[in-house]
Formats: C-alpha cells, structure tokens, sequence
C-alpha cells in the first residue's frame, strides 16, 4: 500500500486525535468533574462551557490529550467531536507537553521587523528548547514561533505561559525574564 506515513503506520493510519500524545493518567478527578459540571449548569446550552472546561482539563492534566478531550466531553455531556473541534481550534490549548516555563515569540511582520528572529534564536539558545519539539531536556523550558500577541506597536513581544512581555523585548530583558522564572516569579504552566 502506498502510504505517505513511516511503515510502521501504514496499515493502521491514525485519526488525527490518535497522532497527540497521551497523559500519563487518562481521568479527569472528581474534583475537575465537578467544577465542570458546576461551569455548565450555569449556560443555557451544555456546548457553552467547553472553553472553560478544557482550561480546566489542560491545567490537570498539563495539556489536552485525545484522552483529556474525552473526559471534557463526558463531564459536559456534549458530543467528543464538538470538544475536539475547540481545543484543536484555539492556539491557547496545548495539544502535548510544554515546559514549566513555555515561551511564545512572536514573528509576525511587525515583531519581525523589530528582530523577533533574533529573539527567537536567543530563546532557542538560552534554554535549549526547539519550536514545536516539547520541553527541554531538564522539563523547564518550551518555545513555540507564534503570529501575533496584539502588541504591534512595541514589538517584539513574547509570552512566558500566560503573561505578555513586550516593550522591545531584548537579550538583556530576556535574560531578565528567564532569571524570574527561575527563581519562580513567574507562574509556572497550568498555575
């Protein structure tokens, strides 16, 4: 059979959720059920609280594994398919593991021409974590090359988790950046 995937996978191709990495544990606590539970009984329509449901999710869990998005949409009682189709929508879902401290960098034109390139190769080289590979080797860091953080008018902009840095993010301010997370002023993934 011609297949475009590794032999191994020809036979069997997976569904595009089958391909994401899988968590370590596979349920939702009853705690996490709960609060979900408690989210959707307050919309009309159960659909409503899947954004805040996978925040939920990803912060337990540390990302949305296929596993992750199952658990959401049975605690919702919403079709998986619709849960699916949101976490792989949203860029803020992460869909395998990240760092504890994972770094977004901004390339789009106006981050770009301020030298984002340059930033984001001093973040590939401070930390030695690579776009789109997972978390460093020592679990800490991750990066991503994203297309805009709305910050265009003082770019480059990069984003630690969920805190925005811009102001012309240079290699002495990250430095800064990366110092405060080491010593956990920053908050970590999922905190």
């Amino acid at each position: 059979m011609n297949h475009p995937l590794p032999p191994e996978t020809s036979d069997v191709p997976l569904a595009p959720g089958e391909r994401l990495p899988r968590t370590q544990r596979e349920k939702l606590s009853p705690e996490a059920i709960a609060k979900i539970q408690s989210i959707a009984a307050q919309f009309p329509d159960r659909m409503a609280g899947t954004l805040p449901a996978l925040y939920i999710a990803q912060k337990e869990f540390g990302f949305l594994s296929l596993g992750a998005m199952k658990e959401v949409a049975a605690a919702l009682g919403v079709p998986e398919g619709h849960v699916f189709g949101v976490a792989t929508f949203y860029t803020m879902f992460r869909k395998k593991p990240v760092g504890r401290y994972h770094f977004e960098v901004c390339t789009n034109l106006c981050c770009a021409l301020n030298g984002a390139a340059d930033l984001l190769a001093k973040v590939i080289e401070k930390t030695g974590a690579r776009p789109g590979e997972g978390p460093s080797p020592d679990g800490l860091w991750s990066v991503d090359e994203v297309e805009c953080l709305a910050s265009c008018g003082s770019g480059p902009c990069i984003q630690i988790n969920h805190g925005v840095f811009d102001e012309f993010v240079d290699e002495a301010k990250l430095e800064a950046l990366m110092d405060a997370c080491r010593r956990g002023e920053t908050a970590a993934w999922g905190e």
